[in-house]
């Protein structure tokens, strides 16, 4: 628009009509968003003049536009013109007239939002912090006053950091203010105080500190500027996080005293001294720990503070109709709107919140102490306060569930066992919150009852009768809200998952009534989570089908009927639908010779689900359920139906899809083979040919599944064969040659093979070729080793598939490929020594004479390659045959020194595959054990790494055999002389610490600390060989270390320091190389810290860790740094308050490594570490960033918060943006 038109918007905006200066600022604001508009200076000047005259018009409705004006107007003009609205709204601030005051004060915040560049900010705050200090300490009117601290409360937290120079006079200024006599000027000056204090340095810092902490010392001050100082302590706390920690040794005592000596009605003292006292316990997690004992013991004695009530409920008693009445006079009996008490509870409760989420070494302690306490508090008087110790005691379960993950509850000490033990008052004293006529209650209580079984499964399996009138009354009541329908369901479901079925057969008919009912509430989330109940219900009727634990039969029809009216119904939502698929599909599986009248009827609807994109998924594992089922439902009617679509959905693009049809066709194909058509299969084999490549292994893996159970179900099926061998034989042959294959695809492959083998149409000699060659090398080079190990792999199993005589006819031609003196063909005698050693390892090879001295004799090759798999080969053969073998290997061993280390490999093939076999352990004791011992004992010391890894990997699996001879053995060379002997005993603990039990474990128990304390040893190799054996136990068996974790920690966090003795300079001539010898301990116990969080969190510390540890690796070397940030998204994770509390020093590490650029003359793989490092860096910083949703149990966000998201969403975005630049 040109500027004459704005010239005339301009114009009406001063006309006398409102409606036409209300219609002309209108415009004015469409202009101003537009990108294309521009102003010069002298339009800039009258549309700045315009708008803030504007702000004074006498209509609201134009005033309130002419402030919308100014977010876009900051944007399109200069900077000084900025500067100058800023100052004139200032200044009618500050001198304006009263009824225009709050209309400058907004519109001077929604300028300040909009300042976005350094240059403007600092022009900004330097113009307006004089003046908005001087309204503070000058203003005429408590209003003027509270609005410039509000105002500069904004500044101060965007642009706090821009004017350093002046916090000292604002700092002071403000501090003043807190002794004001107006309340809330106070009120103010403490949030402007916390919004500057985290850009303060530490002098100024200290002396806001102690100027409050000095006030506060003066025993006469006025009880409301006692107060303001303890809100102020509190804030400071909450905006410095850790720097607060050196004054903690003064303001805790005092917070306690103020706390305990405050008069019986100065309530709000109690609570803003709780508040503050929260506040240390999550910003200062390590300073505080002196002081936790003391203000544990001061929330548990508030946390029932209630001097205006007498609680005439403590006495037990049984009569469930007495305790209801009691209930109901106790809500009644007291009430008084004057009472603050329930204030006090709340801050206590909070404070116990902040201790139980920041300290979860004091889990067992909390238990002990807290945990019967917040029990008992269940039955507080105030709503919103038992909102609160519920959501304290869910936070204790919660920790509970994190820090003993994967952990038993054998330990007395142990807070899962603990917990156990509280489970019967929990459960009591929840089922009169239950009886309780409060909605908001009982969804509470249900919230609580749900943590309990998560952390807890199986623990209601004696109180789940009590619980039922509770859930009855939730789901019938007429006053029931859907929100406690939903908790009630939920609650419902999840115990009858985690629980045996015989519990609920008593309670059937109590539930079932209120549960289908909930099936046809009108609202969807609750029909949603009534089938999902529906469901586990089902499997409660007839958990098995041999034998009939309750008479199910007079539930099936109405089961069935309340189901398919949703089924049927196409008019409502996505979930109820999916959840009325997955809850029939059930209902068929598990009672479908009780519905054979119905099916005819209901099967169609599933297969016209399977026709909609939106239900599609559901469906197609609706009907694997089905297909499943030890009935084996007649699928007649929709089978073909079904069958034809399954195939289709094998082209369709969405993997979860194709996943799903996979399995469902395998189950189709298992129970109604027979009446699927041949024609069918060679379709279905033809989409399955498609599926198989190393691009998506599990897919290929399903695939493979798939055909083999088609070849097995209709192996005489003509077709069928010759469809496996044109479609996908060759597709197998292709992916057989990946390096990528292994696991599940690896074995999938292996059966299709062992199936194909057995078919007419193909013989055992083609496959056998077809395998072999594709191990020959191709023109874009030789296979990789993995591969080559696949290829052996399925020839072995080939040729067991094929009987004896085919697989002895295999040997000799192995053999004859080992025989043949020209070395020309390494590739050929490489695959020749795999074969014969999985063929061996598999089959007992002993009636093929000098077989193990024709694979003996690889060791003479010059090719390394071929050594190593004569090396494995002769193990293999020996596991197949271990009298025969093993004294063959031993004696060579002693013989033939220049042999020493392949036949160690070969022992340990040996060692290894006999200490997972357990039928052929007794063979190996029955061998000469102590030889092996000796000879391995003997190249202890060896200065060859290579060799002792191999024989601590032997004694480490020996050990997991005769752990009664190791152990001791083992534990005798800890004192050894020799470091090499001494890393290597590390090194065989660690690969005895396996994640199966076993007989090792009791022995492993009283004996392993003699092995992890060589982590002080004087060598760093073995020093190293002891982090990774504690990393093992912690990963395998967390509980062998649990009771040696407080003295191992800091050891450990010693080795996660850059020692400079280790740090040595290599003179190469032209230039000098540094090398640091300490960089893999480093790793090692950085990796072990990680471990230790994942499975022993309630002994670690996070706290005392990440300073100084973890911020020296995240500014250490590469390889240091990648686990660090993985250690700091667990943290962030796990342990938010100990992150927040320190997260201004993770900022400069993290910032120098997303900024890092690799030289310019960096390889390719330079280039591609340091792009992991910044990816490994950002998904970091987006852990951190996603705390703030975690937090629930703070009410309102600290500034560190909000100054520290700032930080993570600005660099996770900029990371994101260079890296996609570069």
């Amino acid at each position: 628009m040109a500027n004459t038109n704005i010239t005339g918007i301009l114009e009406k905006m001063t006309g006398k009509d409102k409606d036409y200066r209300y219609m002309a600022t209108s415009d004015l604001l469409s202009e101003l968003n537009k990108e294309s508009f521009k102003a010069d200076q002298d339009l800039e000047s009258k549309l700045t003049n315009i708008v803030l005259q504007q702000l004074e018009d006498a209509s609201g409705d134009v005033s309130g536009l002419a402030v919308k004006c100014l977010a876009p107007l900051v944007k399109k003009v200069n900077e000084e013109r900025v500067v100058e609205m800023t100052d004139k709204l200032c200044d009618k601030l500050l001198n304006g007239k009263d009824q225009h005051r709050d209309t400058a004060s907004i519109a001077l915040k929604a300028v300040i939002v909009e300042v976005t560049t350094a240059s403007l900010s600092e022009k900004i705050l330097v113009s307006l912090a004089p003046q908005l200090i001087n309204g503070v300490t000058n203003g005429k009117s408590a209003e003027i006053k509270c609005e410039c601290l509000d105002i500069l409360s904004d500044v101060l937290h965007r642009f706090g950091n821009v004017i350093t120079k002046d916090h000292a006079y604002m700092l002071t200024a403000l501090l003043t203010q807190l002794s004001s006599t107006q309340a809330s000027v106070r009120k103010k000056s403490v949030s402007c105080i916390a919004s500057l204090a985290p850009c303060l340095s530490d002098d100024l810092l200290a002396k806001a500190t102690l100027e409050v902490i000095k006030l506060l010392k003066i025993k006469r001050a006025k009880s409301d500027i006692t107060r303001t100082n303890i809100q102020m302590i509190g804030a400071l706390s909450r905006s410095v996080g850790y720097r607060f920690g050196p004054h903690l040794a003064e303001a805790v005592p005092l917070l306690i005293n103020y706390c305990t000596s405050a008069s019986e009605n100065d309530e709000e003292l109690r609570e803003y001294s709780l508040q503050a006292l929260e506040s240390f316990m999550l910003r200062c997690p390590r300073d505080i720990s002196p002081y936790c004992e003391g203000i544990l013991n001061l929330a548990l004695e508030y946390v029932s503070y209630d001097p205006n009530f007498t609680d005439s409920m403590e006495e037990d008693t049984d009569d469930e109709v007495q305790d209801e009445e009691e209930d109901d006079e106790s809500a009644d009996e007291y009430t008084d709107d004057e009472d603050a008490s329930w204030k006090v509870r709340r801050a206590s409760a909070k404070c116990l919140s902040a201790i139980i989420a920041s300290r979860p070494q004091m889990l067992s302690k909390m238990y002990q102490e807290a945990c019967p306490k917040l029990v008992d508090r269940f039955r507080e008087r105030e709503e919103n306060v038992k909102m609160d110790i519920f959501n304290t005691f869910i936070e204790l379960l919660r920790q509970t569930g994190n820090v003993t993950k994967g952990q038993g509850d054998i330990d007395e000490s142990s807070p899962r066992w603990l917990l156990k033990q509280e489970v019967p008052k929990v459960v009591k004293s929840i089922n009169r919150q239950l009886r309780e006529k409060s909605v908001k209650t009982k969804v509470g209580a249900f919230s609580v009852l749900k943590e309990l079984v998560v952390v807890l499964p199986d623990c209601l399996a004696d109180q789940f009768g009590s619980l039922v009138p509770g859930i009855e009354k939730a789901l019938n009541d007429k006053s029931s809200t859907s929100n406690l329908k939903i908790e009630a369901l939920a609650f419902t479901r999840i115990v009858m998952a985690s629980h045996s079925p015989s519990v609920f057969h008593p309670y059937i008919q109590a539930l079932s009534g209120p549960i289908l009912s909930a099936i046809g509430d009108r609202y969807y989330k609750v029909t949603a989570e009534a089938l999902r109940v529906c469901g586990e219900l089902v499997r409660v009727l007839r958990p098995n089908f041999e034998e009939r634990s309750i008479d199910f039969r007079p539930y099936i029809i109405p089961i069935y009927k309340a189901i398919l009216a949703r089924l049927a119904n196409q008019d409502q939502d996505q979930e109820v639908k999916e959840c009325a698929i997955s809850c029939m599909s059930l209902v068929i599986a598990t009672f479908g010779d009780g519905l054979q009248r119905e099916l005819p009827s209901c099967l169609p609807i599933l297969v016209d689900r399977m026709g909609n994109e939106i239900t599609r998924l559901t469906a197609v594992k609706a009907f694997a359920v089905i297909a499943n089922s030890p009935l084996r439902i007649d699928l007649s009617c929709v089978l073909d139906h079904v069958v034809s679509e399954l195939t289709a959905f094998l082209r369709k693009a969405n993997r979860a899809l194709r996943q799903a049809t996979l399995g469902t066709l395998n189950s189709l194909v298992v129970t109604y083979g027979s009446q699927i058509g041949s024609s069918s299969y060679e379709t279905i084999l033809a989409e399955l040919s498609t599926l198989i490549s190393d691009g998506d292994l599990h897919m290929a893996a399903l695939a493979l599944e798939l055909c083999c159970t088609i070849m097995v179900d209709r192996r005489s099926v003509k077709n069928v064969g010759l469809a496996v061998k044109q479609k996908v034989l060759p597709e197998a042959l292709t992916l057989i040659r990946s390096a990528l294959l292994q696991g599940q695809a690896l074995q999938a492959l292996q059966k299709f093979f062992a199936a194909l083998v057995q078919s007419a149409n193909i013989s055992f000699e083609t496959l056998l070729n077809s395998l072999i060659s594709t191990a020959k090398p191709s023109q874009s080079g030789g296979l990789s080793k993995q591969a080559l190990f696949s290829i052996a792999q399925c020839v072995a199993v080939l040729c067991l598939a094929a009987g004896d005589q085919k697989c002895a006819s295999t040997i000799e031609m192995l053999k004859g490929i080992l025989n043949d003196d020209s070395s020309t063909n390494s590739a050929k005698q490489h695959m020749a020594l795999l074969c014969l050693g999985e063929i061996g390892r598999r089959k007992d090879l002993s009636s093929h004479i000098q077989i193990e001295n024709i694979v003996i004799e690889s060791f003479q090759s010059p090719f390394e390659e071929i050594k190593s798999a004569a090396s494995y080969a002769l193990g293999n053969i020996a596991v197949g045959n271990l009298s025969k073998y093993l004294p063959f290997i031993l004696d060579q061993i002693d013989n033939q020194q220049k042999k020493q280390y392949l036949l160690l490999h070969s022992l340990k093939e040996v060692i290894a595959r006999q200490s997972v076999d357990h039928t052929g352990q007794s063979e190996l004791q029955d061998s000469n054990i102590v030889k092996i011992l000796a000879l391995l004992f003997n190249h202890c010391e060896s200065e060859e790494e290579g060799v002792r890894n191999v024989v601590a990997e032997c004694l480490g699996k020996i050990a997991l055999i005769e752990p009664n001879k190791l152990i001791p053995a083992l534990k005798e060379r800890t004192t050894s002389p020799a470091a090499n002997t001494r890393a290597t005993v590390a090194i065989a603990i660690k690969y005895s610490i396996v994640e199966r039990t076993g007989k090792i474990d009791a022995i492993l128990y009283s004996e392993i600390s003699t092995f992890l304390m060589l982590i002080k040893d004087s060598d760093r190799h073995v020093r190293r060989a002891a982090v990774l054996a504690l990393s093992t136990a912690a990963h395998n068996k967390p509980s062998l270390i649990k009771g040696l974790l407080p003295e191992l920690l800091p050891l450990l966090y010693d080795q996660t320091v850059v020692k400079q003795e280790l740090i040595r300079t290599v003179d190469l001539g032209p230039f000098k190389h540094v090398v640091d010898d300490g960089l893999e301990l480093r790793k090692a116990a950085f990796e072990c810290v990680d471990t230790l969080l994942d499975n022993c969190l309630d002994q670690v510390n996070p706290s005392s860790f990440i300073v100084p540890f973890l911020l020296s690796g995240l500014g250490d070397h590469y390889d240091v740094k990648m686990p660090c940030h993985l250690i700091l998204s667990k943290l962030a994770d796990k342990c938010p308050s100990a992150v927040l509390a320190v997260l201004d020093s993770l900022v400069e590490p993290l910032e120098k490594t997303i900024g890092h650029k690799p030289k310019s003359d960096a390889v390719k793989q330079e280039i591609d570490r340091n792009e992991d490092m910044i990816r490994s860096a950002l998904r970091a910083i987006a852990a951190v960033n996603r705390i703030r949703q975690r937090l629930q149990h703070e009410v309102e966000e600290s500034d560190e918060q909000d100054n520290g998201h700032t930080f993570t969403c600005r660099e996770v975005q900029l990371g994101a943006q260079r890296m996609r630049a570069e």
